[in-house]
């Protein structure tokens, strides 16, 4: 829970501290520009909002955990998926990045205090699967992590980076999707980076990968 927080509250930081050019640059999710990406936030945070607000039945138990939560494939994203082109043109209509920000601040800030005030051990559904709350947050560190690291691939000068504390979770959370741990020479950044195929392995990492037994890249959905 304090993970969730600490990621959701620098990636929301993040985006706060952005000039108005920074949101047409590119991003580090592929065929989305910075603006695009702000505006998956939003629809993150509003899927959030919706699963805390979403309990199990009675009888329900849980199906997936934070790391089964991920669907993984060895293709990485391409941008040509429906949901990710409808997530471009919405953010295209926001036109003001402010009105983006402000659309962020207002459902993120949201997000943020369901998910302190939520009960951990309670199950929720989301995707057609059941998991606690504490591992449905869980999983959301890595992914603002990722989108974190995504914000901040391409901006100029030296723009804040994700805490320590919440690349190490991600990493941690990572290995366990990959069922293996990640190479210890590899940083927490770079095991991210290129364990998620956000960039080409050089030789001495994808010999590292190779054999820490883990096949790259672990794509996400």
């Amino acid at each position: 829970m304090d993970h969730f927080s600490l990621a959701w509250s620098a990636l929301r930081a993040a985006v706060a501290g952005l000039a108005e050019e920074d949101f047409a640059r590119p991003s580090g999710c592929t065929g989305w520009l910075v603006r695009d990406l702000v505006c998956h936030l939003v629809i993150d945070a509003q899927d959030v909002l919706i699963t805390l607000a979403t309990p199990a039945g009675p009888d329900a138990v849980p199906t997936r955990d934070a790391a089964s939560y991920w669907e993984v494939s060895d293709r990485p994203p391409t941008g040509d998926d429906p949901l990710d082109a409808l997530t471009v043109r919405l953010a295209a209509a926001y036109q003001d990045p402010g009105l983006l920000t402000f659309h962020l601040d207002d459902v993120g800030s949201a997000a943020g205090r369901a998910a302190v005030l939520a009960d951990p051990k309670l199950l929720v559904e989301t995707k057609g699967e059941v998991l606690t709350v504490a591992d449905y947050l869980g999983a959301y560190v890595l992914e603002w992590t990722l989108h974190h690291l995504d914000l901040i691939a391409h901006l100029p000068g030296d723009p804040p980076a994700p805490p320590a504390a919440t690349l190490a979770e991600a990493r941690a959370l990572l290995a366990r999707v990959a069922g293996a741990e990640l190479p210890r020479e590899l940083s927490d950044t770079d095991a991210l980076l290129v364990g998620t195929g956000r960039r080409a392995p050089d030789e001495a990492e994808r010999s590292a990968f190779a054999a820490a037994g883990v096949r790259i890249p672990l794509s996400l959905g």
